[in-house]
């Protein structure tokens, strides 16, 4: 790993290891904002990414865990969480939720639980890769193990 780590990195690597995880963080040499470039950078499909996406969930924070390979359909998931409307965050409301920018936000190491929502899609997938609290990081996981230490609930998302 890079002899120095962003802080939001370290905050997610220490989470990783709190929580029991089997992942290592990897440092990858170009950044992977996006599922596409995250999977071309750790060598998978791109359905093995697991995006961390924030909704406004009627103001509060939810975390939706999607395969790289999917869309979230908002009015679905607003039925799923029982509230009225689900809308993408803003990049401030991101940031004071998670601690961490859009492009690397990680599945934990957020200054507060968040509720989060898993696509059962990722489970089709021995290896799961997630951000690492920044666009230069990843951690490769599997489904069940993102569902353990985000104690995020499994649900179709599109």
């Amino acid at each position: 790993m890079a002899e120095k780590l962003h802080p939001s990195v370290v905050k997610v690597t220490d989470a990783l290891r709190e929580a029991g995880a089997t992942g290592e963080v990897v440092v990858l040499t170009d950044p992977a904002p996006t599922a596409v470039t995250a999977a071309a950078q750790v060598g998978c499909e791109v359905g093995a990414i697991a995006n961390s996406l924030i909704f406004d969930a009627d103001g509060e924070p939810l975390l939706v865990l999607t395969s790289g390979a999917h869309r979230v359909d908002t009015r679905l998931i607003a039925e799923v969480v029982g509230v009225s409307k689900v809308k993408r965050a803003t990049p401030e409301f991101v940031k004071a939720a998670t601690g961490q920018t859009i492009g690397g936000v990680a599945p934990i190491g957020h200054p507060a639980p968040i509720r989060t929502l898993v696509d059962t899609w990722l489970g089709k997938h021995e290896v799961v890769w997630a951000a690492a609290g920044h666009a230069h990081t990843v951690f490769p996981t599997t489904f069940d193990e993102l569902v353990r230490i985000t104690g995020g609930t499994p649900v179709e998302v599109e």
